[in-house]
């Protein structure tokens, strides 16, 4: 089941990854998201190419910068989509639980696994007062490199990844479109989603 199985260019996205929350209110200026994207970038290199830290302590540095970088109740509500609504209360949270899990684990055991990666600024564009596209370049040793636009918006008063385009793909409408198919499988049933998200979370401890 390809649930959050991005694959080796999308696991070179550095960020979070990958998916990502609703649109806020607050603006966003370009000059802002310019230096958070940069600040997360800069750190997210820093880790992977540490030559101090093994490879469960860069998984665990990459982890916990993608938790600052990203608004996860936002990404995994805006994923569930629809099915958000029909998920009971005690579901939703269960949800929003293994999202988080299953997300940062696999992009951070992904990322984990490479070092001399390169990451450079491009142009930045406004595309609401709500939020600005930052394009950068991603790049590492026997690989072409990797266009990626970070879009970035205001949530709860800072600035946050709320879409990733890989080479012109959204990876939240990707990984949404996967969420629905499974609920869809199941009957309908939230509860479907989140027993096969429980058996990725475990095969991937397994793993580690």
């Amino acid at each position: 089941m390809p649930m959050m199985l991005f694959g080796r260019r999308a696991a070179l996205l550095l960020g979070a990854a990958t998916a990502l929350p609703r649109p806020a209110a607050a603006q966003m200026d370009a000059t802002r998201a310019v230096s958070f994207i940069q600040a997360t970038g800069n750190a997210l290199v820093e880790a992977l190419n540490s030559t101090t830290l093994n490879a469960a302590q860069r998984r665990e540095r990459v982890a916990n910068i993608l938790r600052q970088a990203v608004d996860m109740e936002g990404t995994g509500r805006f994923i569930l989509g629809r099915w958000w609504r029909m998920a009971s209360p005690a579901e939703q949270q269960e949800y929003l639980r293994l999202f988080e899990e299953t997300l940062i684990r696999n992009l951070a055991t992904r990322l984990g696994e490479y070092q001399g990666v390169r990451f450079s600024l491009g142009r930045s564009q406004q595309r609401t007062e709500e939020d600005v596209l930052v394009t950068t370049v991603v790049e590492r040793a026997g690989t072409p490199p990797i266009n990626l636009d970070w879009r970035v918006a205001d949530v709860n008063g800072q600035p946050r990844v709320v879409d990733l385009v890989a080479e012109g793909t959204s990876l939240r409408l990707t990984q949404r479109s996967e969420y629905s198919a499974v609920v869809q499988r199941g009957g309908n049933q939230v509860s479907a989603l989140l027993t096969a998200m429980r058996g990725q979370l475990q095969q991937m401890q397994a793993r580690q």
